[in-house]
């Protein structure tokens, strides 16, 4: 795949409305031409569990004075313009997103949404690959990755994957 946009969000608790951290990357091309990275008060269920900040180490005191999704939305949106999405593990961060616009009554605009975690393990055998976690699948695949669960770091990791495999 040479056009996309890789996207990653990280929550503050189970709610998939509770959206902290965005990143995207852009891909034209083949080439990476664009980034974006925003902290995101996760609104309407304004807490985070002990469990999520642990995993990605956002808290409550970082995102007090961010904007609310629909605001940092509109900002990432001319980046992603018609280009399709993808994500490691689409169904988690297609349903984050999809309830974060239904909570802001937002029109969805159904972009086309592809996942590298699903084509890895429709290609790449098991006995070859121990695990397609993003860390473990990027080492596979011979790709840097440092960072996980930071939200760039991760749609870094997957657009690059999908460079590889999409």
């Amino acid at each position: 795949m040479d056009n996309f946009v890789a996207i990653d969000v990280e929550t503050a608790n189970n709610h998939p409305t509770s959206i902290c951290a965005i990143g995207a990357v852009k891909v034209e091309d083949g080439v990476i031409t664009d980034r974006f990275y925003e902290l995101v008060k996760p609104e309407p269920e304004f807490y985070f569990r002990y469990f999520t900040e642990q995993v990605h180490g956002i808290d409550r005191a970082m995102t007090e004075d961010a904007d609310t999704f629909d605001r940092v939305w509109r900002r990432l949106e001319p980046m992603i313009g018609n280009l399709p999405l993808v994500a490691h593990n689409k169904a988690f961060d297609e349903k984050c997103i999809r309830a974060a616009f239904r909570c802001y009554q937002m029109d969805y605009p159904d972009y086309p949404f592809y996942c590298t975690l699903a084509k890895a393990r429709m290609t790449i055998p098991r006995q070859l690959c121990p695990s397609f976690s993003l860390p473990v699948l990027c080492d596979f695949l011979g790709i840097p990755f440092h960072n996980h669960h930071n939200a760039l770091a991760d749609a870094l990791g997957c657009a690059q994957v999908a460079m590889v495999i999409l």
